[in-house]
């Protein structure tokens, strides 16, 4: 079995589910899938950092990974970690929810790893609505960075993908719903 089939089945194991739930964008579904169940693990940290790591190698400008807290936490260290193993090291970044309220009042922790300017990859585990997504955007702009890339775990195909589509971003998925139920 090969890497992303074997994260397929972490993720339908341990992440999906079914049920009446509420998402963050305060749609309702009749499933859920809950990453952090699998990017927690040990085996799918790994492998999420290996798959994302490979799409965002293919784009050589990208000097750091960085992501929304608390969703792309585990993420944005898994790729870090993979790219260093790789021999081709990009620093990762946190984007808060709040600005930090004393210091420096910043968006971004891991800002010192980062040059000025730089283009950078975004990572999220799920996207629904996109609505995150732009934030992260918004946000990693007003630091200064430039989004190069914008990749996701998996895409529900309910609309983010367009939204960014329509902000000038294109969405790079592990899996689509349809592909992960399939």
């Amino acid at each position: 079995m090969d890497d992303r089939e074997r994260l397929k089945k972490i993720l339908l194991e341990k992440s999906y589910r079914e049920g009446t739930f509420t998402l963050t964008s305060g749609k309702k579904s009749d499933f859920y899938i809950d990453c952090k169940q699998t990017t927690l693990s040990a085996e799918g940290a790994y492998l999420c950092g290996k798959l994302l790591f490979k799409l965002i190698s293919r784009e050589p400008d990208l000097k750091a990974v960085g992501g929304m807290t608390l969703g792309a936490d585990p993420l944005v260290t898994a790729v870090s970690v993979v790219s260093y193993l790789e021999g081709s090291p990009i620093p990762a970044f946190i984007i808060r929810k709040e600005p930090k309220g004393h210091g420096t009042g910043s968006w971004i922790e891991g800002k010192s790893n980062i040059p000025a300017g730089s283009f950078v990859a975004l990572v999220e585990d799920v996207v629904t609505t996109g609505g995150t997504l732009i934030k992260a955007i918004e946000r990693t702009q007003l630091e200064g960075y430039r989004v190069g890339g914008v990749f996701a775990l998996v895409d529900r195909e309910e609309g983010g993908a367009q939204l960014l589509s329509e902000h000038g971003f294109k969405l790079v998925s592990l899996f689509t719903r349809t592909e992960l139920l399939s």
